[in-house]
């Protein structure tokens, strides 16, 4: 297996935080040209519209627990750790962060974010756990 295809889940999840990003940008647009918002509401976040509340929550989301997720796709990488349950766990990652957007910017219902929140953070535990593996020679 090459040990790169470790990098095709970084990229998905690099292209999620660009749909996002251009999601926001649509949104802001978006309110300014209804009028339900002037540019100059968009210097604090505290008098943006909720719509686009939401998109930015969500975007800033992606920088914090993927930021762990990258460490260990890197980690992995550099190890000679990759393997086929890697690329799993990193795919169903990228997956569970898809969702989490999805629902977070569509509907924002808390008990679903939760769960694919939720999900995500066992897939990180998983893939450390395997990385923990890998470098004491078991995995």
């Amino acid at each position: 297996m090459s040990q790169t295809m470790i990098f095709w889940p970084i990229l998905a999840h690099m292209l999620l935080v660009y749909v996002l990003y251009m999601v926001l940008g649509w949104c802001r647009w978006r309110a300014v040209a209804s009028g339900e918002a002037t540019s100059n509401q968009y210097k604090t976040r505290t008098q943006e519209p909720a719509r686009s509340v939401a998109v930015s929550n969500n975007l800033m989301n992606q920088y914090e627990l993927p930021v762990l997720f990258y460490v260990l796709c890197l980690g992995l990488f550099v190890t000679n750790g990759v393997s086929y349950v890697a690329l799993i766990l990193a795919w169903l990652f990228v997956a569970s962060r898809c969702l989490h957007s999805y629902v977070h910017v569509a509907w924002n219902d808390i008990r679903y974010r939760g769960r694919s929140f939720g999900i995500g953070f066992l897939l990180v535990i998983a893939m450390a756990v395997l990385l923990a593996l890998h470098l004491l020679g078991a995995g």
